[in-house]
């Protein structure tokens, strides 16, 4: 098993990427903390799974929650080998001089603050164990700025940053850091907004760049490349912004 005995927290777990992440960790032997702000969700999707999996009810957006389901880690299972920042909201397709003061705070706060914060308390206790692996979900978005709004677009670029930072700060002390850029997945982050209230100017402008995605992909498509680089086999890949996108960004 490729994870065997590891210890892994997965933010956004009850649904999408972050269930299909869950799912395929617990196959390959990691004993997983699921994280969500969903509780009844997080809950069901554990118990769906099974093996060694304890859901826990958490925004990260919230410091003191990220913080307590770190914790929650180490109280259930005694170390923190892998961290998965998946969790994720969308932005209301809003371009800057459009942009609400609610949306913009809400898209960097789940987006941006959450990872950081679950690094924050992460890092320190990966560092006194010899080691562990950050995997960030950051986007297309994150490389470009014709996929999403500015506030999307903002935090995505901004969590490739914090993942490049920490990938070079800790590359010695046996730390490593990616993050994926994925493209378009199947998945409910478009529930994570109301549609009746998207900038459908705005979505016209970015129709170009929409019209050149080849295609979607499945959450479970996401998950193998996190297994991946979450375990030992990509033990020389960090700093690493890997795109899963089916070619979206060479067009």
């Amino acid at each position: 098993m490729r994870l065997k005995d590891k210890v892994a927290i997965i933010t956004g777990a009850a649904s999408g990427m972050g269930r299909a992440m869950a799912e395929r960790f617990v196959a390959e032997g990691a004993r997983v903390v699921a994280a969500d702000w969903h509780g009844e969700a997080i809950e069901k999707a554990a118990r769906e799974i099974g093996g060694s999996i304890v859901a826990v009810t958490a925004n990260v957006a919230v410091e003191a929650e990220a913080v307590s389901m770190v914790d929650r880690a180490v109280a259930e299972f005694g170390r923190l080998d892998i961290l998965v920042n998946n969790a994720g909201v969308m932005d209301l397709f809003q371009s800057v001089a459009d942009m609400d003061n609610d949306t913009w705070r809400r898209v960097l706060s789940v987006n941006l603050d959450g990872p950081m914060f679950a690094m924050r308390k992460a890092v320190p206790l990966m560092l006194a164990q010899g080691g562990g692996a950050i995997v960030n979900i950051a986007s297309v978005a994150g490389l470009g700025g014709g996929s999403a709004g500015a506030a999307y677009t903002t935090s995505k670029h901004a969590l490739i940053g914090l993942t490049q930072s920490t990938a070079f700060q800790y590359a010695k002390l046996g730390i490593r850091c990616n993050a994926i850029a994925s493209g378009g997945v199947e998945t409910s982050i478009m529930q994570s907004i109301d549609a009746s209230k998207i900038d459908q100017a705005a979505l016209g402008r970015l129709g170009a760049y929409h019209a050149t995605n080849p295609g979607m992909l499945q959450p479970v498509d996401l998950a193998n490349l996190t297994l991946f680089l979450a375990s030992d086999e990509a033990r020389h890949i960090n700093g690493a912004i890997i795109p899963a996108d089916m070619g979206w960004r060479a067009a």
